[in-house]
Order: structure tokens, then C-alpha cells, then sequence
């Protein structure tokens, strides 16, 4: 499970997360950012060398996308508490997290895949960015900017996975 090195990075991106949170609850935004953003890096990083030195793995791509939703989700329910941020924007992202999740479960039981589509990677590389930036500078129009971007890649990927894969509700019924 945790054998490659692919894997104990997507683990150590999970371990992050609460020391993430506990440093941005305690008003170190800076040291909360530096652990914020060494995950993020370790997105790139697992995948990396997950395709580079062949330590692709089922449990990797099931946990790799999972830390992702993970990491994002508990940055944005912290700027939703600190006001930075809209609780409908999070509730947005949840929907479609769980849309593509629950299309991805059908597509399993017919014996396909969904693969990660590039509009998914934009969407959360782009959320990660966005999220860094508030980070740096807690501004309004810097919030709602960044929101919109988020809500607006979030909503463009999940129409376009489930346009691209519409033929797995199709065989579902």
C-alpha cells in the first residue's frame, strides 16, 4: 500500500492537512501557507514520479485524487469561517466532487474507468492557486475573484466529465 514512494507522498499530503489547519486556526497564516503550498507541490510531485518511474498504483489512484479534494475542501471551509469566502462556493465544489465520484462508480460496476480529465487538473490546479493567493492577501475583491475562478472551473470540469461520459448513464439503466 504505502510501498512506493508515489504513495507515501500523497500519504504525507494527507498528514498535512490538520497541521495545515491548526497552524492557520492559530492566526500563523505564513507557516499555515508554507505547509499549504509544500502539499500542493506534493500533488505534482506523487504524480510525477508516479508516471516516471512506473509506481503507478490502484491504491494511488484512488488516494491521490481524494488528498487533493481533501486538502482544497479544509482550506476552503477555513475561508468560509474566517469570511473569506461564500459557503455556497464550497457547496458548489462538494456537488460536483460527488457528481464525478457517483459517475465514476457506475462507469466501475460496467467494468470502465473514468480517467482525470485536463479540465479536472486545471480546476484544481487553479484552486490551489487561488487559495494561496487569499492566503497571501486577505482582500475582497482578491476573494471574490478568486471564488469565481474556483466556482467557475469546479462547475466547467464536472459538465464536461459528465458530457464526455453521458454514455455510462445510458448502459446504467
Amino acid at each position: 500500500m504505502f510501498k512506493t514512494t508515489a504513495n507515501k507522498i500523497t500519504m504525507l499530503r494527507i498528514v498535512l492537512i490538520p497541521v495545515f489547519l491548526v497552524l492557520a486556526y492559530s492566526d500563523k497564516m505564513m507557516a499555515a501557507l508554507a505547509v499549504y503550498v509544500i502539499a500542493c507541490l506534493s500533488d505534482f510531485a506523487d504524480g510525477y514520479i508516479a508516471r516516471h518511474f512506473n509506481q503507478i498504483s490502484n491504491f494511488g489512484k484512488f488516494m491521490d485524487p481524494l488528498a487533493d479534494k481533501m486538502l482544497v475542501l479544509a482550506a476552503m471551509c477555513f475561508f468560509v469561517e474566517n469570511g473569506q469566502m461564500a459557503g455556497w462556493a464550497v457547496a458548489v465544489v462538494l456537488f460536483r466532487e460527488f457528481a464525478v465520484s457517483g459517475m465514476r462508480l457506475l462507469a466501475v460496476e460496467q467494468g470502465q474507468v473514468i480517467a482525470a480529465a485536463w479540465s479536472g487538473k486545471i480546476k484544481t490546479a487553479s484552486t490551489m492557486v487561488c487559495l494561496i493567493l487569499m492566503m497571501l492577501m486577505n482582500n475582497n475583491v482578491l476573494n471574490i475573484v478568486s471564488t469565481v475562478i474556483i466556482v467557475a472551473t469546479t462547475v466547467y470540469s464536472g459538465v464536461e466529465y459528465f458530457y464526455v461520459n453521458r454514455a455510462v448513464f445510458k448502459e446504467a439503466d
